[in-house]
């Protein structure tokens, strides 16, 4: 059973869920200014750790002062707070006080003339210890660190002059600034810029993560996130999000859960799922290579390869476990007709993937493929002859799973009609798997995945690593084997999917760490696979 950590680090809220959770906390009693305490307490704390290459220690603090009993004596360099009318606000003026009782330097940039009642309390009180507090940006003085609390989350207009112009000089001041909740100046929902936004160093997400996190335009503006937990009851988490279609992170946990491990003690090769690839043509040999590297990590206990009939020696030198179909080809080098063992059909294989470096050429094999009964993934090419053939009415006729594994380019194209993937990803992607009845995977800094229920998966980081020819195709084999081993063993597709696209992004991720994000070629990457997962 899942502990209440690893649930609250799964779930991903809207600014309305976020603010229908925080009335019922404020309903059952918590007061609002003992909320604001115990936020602020939190983030002053994590400030504290920053290393002091950043902050040194100004000055010190008697060890007799309340607030530091049993606490490190440390104190740091100057801090600036910038504060908005709101309660974000008040929690950075909590900030503020708490820094300066711990020994730092910090001074206070307020530019609203109207605050909330408890903010204007706190902004008085700050101002009766001596925090100096300043309402322009050219009065301000020099800082080694800026803590962001002018919007929180729910902000829904575009920032106006003179904030605007506020947000620019502060963000020209090269200095970390590390934001409260929200980088300032961003949709709490879909990350767009309202205007212009704090550009962040580090931001500290408070309570429940917020879709901007995962929304590829906000990634520059967020920097490093941070979950704050403030300990919200698991109850009224679930009390505001009922029957709602779920938005969840992927975990390590939830992914290393879903992986078909342990192995019974007693099975054998085709218990553990044989899959199908078709992949590759005479111009793009490389992608079946790749695709059938993917499939091996997978640990798939049967795999078969239809490629081109030129290719059949290339793919054995790189994949003699596998059983290398060749098959007849077109002048072009593209697969012009699926030859099959004798024996053996579509229906003899757990699952099929198909795509990476067909050709358009290679129409009427896609075709075959989606009229067959089998749990199916398109990709590359794959994807681009569905978009032709007319993707949601296509796939509406299906009756097995299927799964499309499109980037943004590809996803427009099969979806024309779906709103823009780079304004909301996440709700182009249910929208998508919505009318089509596939489960779609959304490729990007920030995969998101989605099944015809509303329900979405989000794998949390990523590497631009990942930027490189044949990075997908590994994620076709790789997702294709753990397809194929889901379908003997009953393990929900879409969990498969999002477990796919999180090992496939960890293996970007140690590779990048090891060799940087200039040396991780697809066929390195899938030398990477295994490290992830140990």
């Amino acid at each position: 059973m899942q502990n209440r950590q690893e649930k609250i680090s799964q779930v991903v809220v809207t600014a309305r869920q976020m603010r229908d959770i925080e009335d019922r906390i404020f309903a059952a009693g918590m007061p609002v200014v003992a909320l604001m305490e115990k936020v602020a307490e939190l983030i002053a704390r994590r400030i504290q750790e920053i290393p002091p290459v950043l902050l040194k220690k100004v000055c010190s603090v008697p060890s007799n002062t309340p607030f530091l009993r049993g606490s490190p004596q440390v104190g740091g360099s100057r801090v600036g707070i910038l504060v908005g009318p709101g309660h974000n606000g008040g929690d950075a003026l909590v900030v503020a006080r708490e820094l300066h009782f711990r020994g730092y330097e910090v001074w206070i940039y307020s530019p609203f003339s109207k605050l909330k009642e408890l903010t204007l309390q706190h902004l008085q009180y700050a101002q009766s210890l001596g925090i100096p507090i300043y309402q322009t940006t050219e009065q301000l003085p020099d800082s080694d660190l800026l803590i962001d609390g002018l919007f929180g989350f729910g902000l829904q207009r575009n920032l106006t002059d003179p904030i605007t112009s506020a947000i620019n000089q502060l963000n020209e001041l090269s200095v970390p600034i590390y934001s409260i909740d929200l980088p300032s100046g961003l949709h709490t929902d879909t990350g767009v810029v309202l205007g212009t936004a704090i550009r962040a160093t580090h931001t500290f997400c408070l309570g429940l993560w917020k879709l901007a996190f995962f929304q590829d335009q906000a990634l520059e503006y967020i920097g490093k996130a941070e979950l704050i937990d403030f300990d919200i009851p698991l109850a009224d988490v679930e009390a505001v999000l009922k029957d709602a279609p779920r938005i969840k992170r992927i975990t390590p946990a939830t992914a290393l859960a879903t992986l078909p491990l342990p192995r019974p003690a007693v099975t054998h090769k085709y218990k553990e799922g044989h899959l199908l690839l078709i992949c590759g043509s005479r111009r793009y040999a490389g992608g079946a290579i790749l695709t059938g590297l993917g499939a091996r990590a997978s640990g798939v206990g049967m795999l078969s390869i239809a490629v081109p009939e030129s290719l059949k020696s290339i793919l054995v030198s790189h994949l003699p476990e596998a059983l290398i179909v060749g098959c007849p080809e077109t002048e072009t080098g593209a697969i012009a007709q699926l030859q099959l063992p004798e024996k053996t059909d579509l229906s003899s294989f757990n699952a099929i993937a198909c795509g990476p470096g067909l050709t358009r050429d290679a129409t009427p094999i896609v075709q075959e493929v989606i009229e067959s009964d089998r749990p199916l993934i398109l990709d590359a090419d794959g994807l681009n002859i569905l978009a032709q053939m007319g993707a949601i009415a296509t796939l509406k006729k299906r009756q097995a799973v299927t799964v499309l594994t499109p980037h943004t380019g590809e996803f427009e194209r099969l979806f024309p009609d779906v709103p823009d993937a780079k304004h909301d990803r996440v709700k182009a992607v249910q929208e998508a798997a919505a009318q089509s009845g596939a489960v779609v995977l959304l490729k990007g800094a920030r995969t998101a995945i989605a099944n015809p229920q509303g329900a979405v998966w989000i794998v949390p980081e990523s590497t631009p690593a990942l930027a490189r020819g044949g990075s997908g195709d590994v994620l076709t084999g790789l997702l294709g084997g753990l397809l194929t081993q889901a379908a003997t063993k009953q393990i929900p597709i879409e969990d498969i999917v999002a477990t796919a696209a999180w090992w496939h992004s960890q293996a970007g991720i140690i590779a990048a760490q090891e060799r940087t994000e200039l040396g991780v070629d697809a066929f390195t990457l899938t030398q990477y696979l295994m490290k992830a997962l140990t």
